[in-house]
């Protein structure tokens, strides 16, 4: 119930800003606005404001959505809509210069950024409490280890292709890695030691960020944040953990054998050996046990790839505390890093999707909404500021996927004025009608892709 609400709270939140966008556009260029809709379908809520253009309010059943419905001498139906009043024509939406147009048009996307800009300022005012920057020791052979990363060094800045992004909370270092890592990149780490020397570090290469969404590229380079005991908080029913004894609150400290130090490490190696059995070495109380686990075997999801194998699952939730610190900005500083967070992730958006294109990255980085859902319920979960932060992400790339040169999208009506700014005659409608049933094809094919993606994901985190 709390994903359902935190979805259909986070989709109304921007559904009504990128909506707005075009209403306020729309009401300073002149044009009457008929109704204003968060979602489709069968209304259930409806008002009426304004003594001169009535504009109709609503708020429909599905709310994946949203319209601006202006008037528009084109979409009228003689058989079921009034005349136009010869007084309105002036304010009708075709009637406008190309310029206006335009504006009316961009309007949805911009808002989007703008209410992103407006998100990411609260956060980085107001102060976000955030894992450190403070690296564990990396496992052997490992970029991070080669590069001679040791334990406890704090990262204070990460250089490649030519940027330098500056690192002051854990999330920081795992954009930057995103950003720069589309597999040709080298890189060099600034960090200091716990005495406070401070020295650079050269990692090889960069993983491909662009590839399995499922890999985590800072733990393909070695990197993991350096946090206390591995504690057990929740054992599944009918689990291997559950079989074995494994108990809520036990403290796993041994894996195979050797000393375990971080989660990710276990969650790896437990995945790793579908179906063995393994030894984890586990505190309880002031009791050492030794307990041997026999791993459940997940066969991959239907659709997935030939080759691909199945995985282990223990069946446990792990926990494990990291050094946190609050990361607060000035005010002109807050603003200045809001809008370049909103611009270095609008541009990464894009560079993924051409990556997506031309085959350099994996089209399992599609998410559709039931993704979406999961991300915003456990963004609420975890506090106001993970759901204000998760509502800033989604706001960019609404706003990035609408200005895309798609017909039916916001960016393929931006794109018909452009040709219509340079010819100085608009797109002839049965291309206009073309192009339409091509961009619907368009959107249903992503749609369908991300909706494949995401029951996929969801079947795995099931299994």
């Amino acid at each position: 119930m709390q994903t359902v609400i935190a979805f259909v709270v986070a989709l109304c939140i921007l559904i009504y800003f990128h909506e707005m966008g075009h209403y306020l556009a729309a009401r300073l260029c002149g044009v009457k606005v008929l109704r204003f809709s968060i979602g489709f379908g069968r209304p259930l809520l409806r008002w009426v404001s304004g003594s001169r253009d009535r504009t109709e309010w609503t708020i429909a059943a599905i709310p994946l959505g949203g319209y601006v419905k202006m008037l528009d001498e084109r979409e009228r139906d003689p058989a079921q809509d009034p005349a136009i009043d010869p007084a309105d024509l002036p304010r009708a939406f075709n009637r406008q210069p190309v310029g206006k147009r335009f504006i009316i048009v961009a309007a949805g996307p911009l808002a989007n950024f703008a209410l992103a800009i407006v998100l990411y300022f609260v956060l980085f005012a107001g102060g976000m409490r955030e894992p450190a920057p403070v690296v564990a020791a990396p496992p052997a052979g490992t970029a991070a280890a080669q590069a001679g990363l040791r334990e406890g060094d704090r990262v204070l800045s990460l250089r490649a292709n030519g940027e330098t992004e500056q690192v002051r909370s854990w999330n920081d270092l795992r954009m930057a890695v995103f950003a720069q890592g589309f597999g040709d990149a080298s890189a060099v780490l600034r960090v200091r030691a716990p005495d406070g020397a401070e020295r650079d570090l050269r990692l090889a290469r960069l993983p491909n960020t662009g590839g399995n969404p499922e890999e985590d590229p800072l733990a393909i380079l070695g990197l993991a944040l350096k946090g206390g005991p591995v504690t057990i908080t929740e054992v599944l029913p009918d689990s291997a953990a559950q079989r074995a004894g494994l108990r809520k609150d036990d403290r796993v400290v041994a894996w195979q054998g050797g000393p375990l130090t971080q989660a990710g490490e276990l969650i790896r190696g437990v995945r790793a050996r579908p179906g063995a059995e393994v030894v984890l070495g586990i505190e309880r109380g002031s009791q050492r046990l030794d307990v041997p686990v026999k791993l459940d075997a997940v066969a991959p999801p239907d659709g997935a790839s030939a080759g691909a194998a199945a995985t282990g699952k223990l069946g446990a939730a792990l926990s494990q505390s990291v050094e946190m610190e609050t990361v607060r900005y000035q005010p002109a500083e807050a603003i200045s890093r809001a809008a370049g967070q909103v611009w270095s992730t609008s541009a990464l958006s894009l560079k993924l999707l051409g990556k997506m294109l031309v085959g350099q990255a994996s089209l399992q980085n599609l998410s559709g909404p039931l993704t979406v859902a999961d991300y915003a319920g456990r963004a609420a979960h975890l506090g106001w500021q993970p759901f204000v932060g998760f509502l800033a992400l989604v706001s960019v790339s609404l706003g990035v996927l609408n200005l895309l040169p798609i017909p039916v999208l916001d960016g393929g009506h931006l794109l018909y004025y452009c040709v219509e700014f340079l010819t100085g005659r608009p797109v002839p409608d049965h291309w206009q009608a073309v192009l339409q049933k091509v961009g619907i094809a368009c959107v249903l094919l992503l749609t369908s892709l991300a909706l494949f993606n995401d029951v996929s994901r969801l079947f795995l985190a099931r299994g």
